[in-house]
């Protein structure tokens, strides 16, 4: 049933499908005029591309002008002057390093070769040669249905970083040469017109890559669990004794739920921090590339908007504003807050049944109309320059956190009757500050991330960047209003510095990779050591990344340790952000082991020998 309402709101395009699934063709390598044996994987009929596999596991997007039958290569016989060993051949192949820049995409390099001049030998315009070199693999990788042509965010492979040197040519006796003789009856390049006999819907060949998060029943599962665990923990930490014996908290009534009031101070908030991310302040800077090629451009002001933000509170409490209205009242806010982010996931998964499919995202186009509404089904939406998905992920969540934060040290010092805040909530304030202004002074970094790349914008991101992160990451803050707990110097000291290492780790790493991708042939990078992939990106091996696969996360994870410890050791709760943190990580590093093991194959395998831990050295 899910798929019947998913197709009937998109525009169904009919077309004719020469090759299928499972069939082995001859496809050309992008950027050369080097043809190899792919096997067919599927074809996305709106956007006219297949999705094939190599021999060594590359997958990658063809148009069908690429591709040839076996029976078009015919054996030749191998002549002295055009030998493989003397001659030097200029195409890149799946078996040798590549050296290009690192902006251009395996689609910019095929819409380069096709605008080449023309050659003078004449005769080349007739006859094709192709070598074929044995590949690492000797078996052809599993078969699936993904088309994962762009890239997932991995922690590890950064960049289309240039490798300086090239592979030498295999001997010549394992090279094999063929004619490609051109058709007279084939049309170079043009589809052929579409037959009322032989049509195939979009429905019957749509590729999406492997679903996650349990596939369609965990969609449903995590539509319920989510909003419930929220309200769950904010019922459970406001308890005197907030022990999990104690569960579950006692049923809230309607008046502790809903307050029109609590609805009218969250949309303001949202619409001011809408209004300054659309100000004219900051630059304008260019995310990766996508699927099309285009590279969209973000407004990256979020260093100005959280520093606006904190002017308006002090100017608010300065006027007599009572800040500890958000804490006696969180629990209606979160409600509000919940509501509007259904509201959102609403609209954008109706304006996404309109979107082109170059504009979707594979992961939320598995049929399913509640999987892709979790999931998201289109990748960027926009309303003109302005981009939802960055917005809610950078700003009304991310600088509200620290609100309220800020509003539960006060409430702290109102309920305690204390003359400033106490170590503990100071501390966890002046961390996840820290950790906020970070991402906001970074903030071009996060376009180089899986949820700005490749994630659609549904639920799962709406619900996680309105109500997950500012009403869950501020469990510590909450849960010390009510329960002190007193911290000597030398404990002090101590977490601060465990904060510090985990910091310098997030920090460092993170430039590293963000550096690497933005500009792989920059000469301050020159040191760092990579593994070359078929694909023309490369696997960072060097510096942090050389330690662990994910060395970001494991700052990360020291960074969310010492923002648990403050709150002591004398209940589960406030304990949550570091278990929870702990399995979205290692999730998240399943995934792009998957990902990253179908896109790069052979050499990923080398990757992971060279670079044995995940997340913790000798540990994970």
């Amino acid at each position: 049933m899910g798929t019947h309402q998913y197709h009937t709101c998109r525009k169904l395009t009919m077309t004719t499908v020469k090759y299928h699934k499972g069939d082995m063709v001859m496809g050309r390598w992008p950027g050369s005029n080097l043809y190899y044996e792919v096997k067919v994987l599927g074809f996305e009929a709106k956007s006219q591309l297949y999705t094939v596999i190599y021999k060594d596991g590359t997958e990658l997007e063809l148009k069908e002008q690429d591709m040839k039958n076996s029976q078009d290569f015919q054996p030749r016989s191998r002549s002295r002057s055009r030998s493989p060993g003397r001659r030097r051949s200029r195409s890149r192949s799946p078996a040798r390093t590549m050296r290009r820049s690192s902006s251009r995409t395996a689609a910019a390099a095929i819409k380069e070769n096709d605008s080449l001049p023309a050659r003078k030998d004449l005769k080349l315009k007739e006859v094709v040669e192709v070598r074929l070199t044995p590949m690492q693999k000797s078996a052809m990788a599993v078969e699936n249905n993904s088309n994962n042509s762009h890239e997932k965010k991995e922690e590890n492979n950064t960049s289309n970083k240039v490798n300086g040197s090239k592979a030498k040519m295999e001997p010549e006796r394992n090279q094999t040469r063929y004619n490609l003789r051109r058709r007279k009856t084939e049309d170079d390049g043009k589809h052929q017109q579409v037959d009322d006999t032989k049509v195939v819907s979009t429905s019957a060949v749509t590729v999406s890559t492997p679903l996650d998060f349990g596939g369609k029943l965990g969609a449903y599962f995590w539509l319920l669990f989510l909003p419930c665990w929220v309200f769950f923990v904010i019922l459970q930490v406001n308890l005197e004794d907030p022990s999990l014996v104690n569960f579950p908290p006692p049923i809230p009534t309607l008046e502790d739920l809903w307050d029109f009031r609590a609805l009218g101070f969250v949309i303001l908030w949202i619409l001011f921090q809408v209004l300054l991310y659309i100000l004219p302040v900051g630059k304008l800077s260019e995310g990766m590339p996508l699927r099309s090629g285009e590279m969209l451009k973000y407004r990256t002001n979020g260093f100005f908007a959280i520093v606006m933000s904190a002017a308006v509170v002090v100017a608010a409490i300065h006027l007599g504003a009572d800040l500890t209205y958000i804490h006696s009242h969180f629990l209606q806010l979160a409600v509000a807050t919940f509501l509007i982010s259904i509201l959102l996931s609403i609209y954008l998964y109706i304006r996404s049944c309109y979107a082109p499919p170059e504009q979707q995202a594979l992961g939320g186009s598995s049929g399913n109309v509640i999987y892709d509404f979790f999931k998201g089904h289109e990748l960027n939406p926009r309303i003109k320059n302005f981009d939802l998905k960055f917005f809610c992920e950078m700003r009304p969540g991310l600088i509200g956190w620290c609100l309220i934060n800020f509003a539960f040290a006060l409430a702290e010092m109102k309920q305690q009757k204390l003359a400033y805040p106490s170590e503990a909530m100071i501390l966890v304030n002046i961390f996840q500050l820290l950790y906020v202004v970070d991402g906001l002074w970074n903030e071009e970094a996060i376009l180089t991330t899986m949820d700005l790349m490749h994630d659609g914008f549904g639920f799962m991101l709406a619900f996680g960047d309105l109500v997950w992160v500012p009403f869950t990451y501020t469990l510590q803050a909450f849960y010390l209003v009510s329960h002190r707990n007193a911290l000597s110097l030398p404990a002090v000291a101590a977490i601060v510095l465990l904060k510090l290492i985990g910091y310098y780790i997030f920090r460092k790493s993170n430039s590293e990779k963000n550096a690497f991708r933005r500009n792989p042939s920059d000469p301050k990078l020159a040191y760092l050591k990579t593994i070359p992939t078929a694909t023309g990106k490369s696997l960072l091996v060097s510096g942090w990344w050389g330690i662990v696969r994910h060395p970001n996360y494991l700052g990360d994870l020291i960074m969310a340790l010492a923002w648990s410890i403050p709150c002591g050791f004398s209940h589960l709760l406030p304990w949550y952000y570091m278990i929870y943190f702990i399995i979205l990580l290692v999730h998240r590093d399943s995934r792009d082991m998957s990902n990253c093991r179908r896109k790069y194959g052979s050499a990923w395998d080398e990757y992971c020998r060279t670079v044995r831990y995940r997340i913790i050295p000798r540990v994970y």
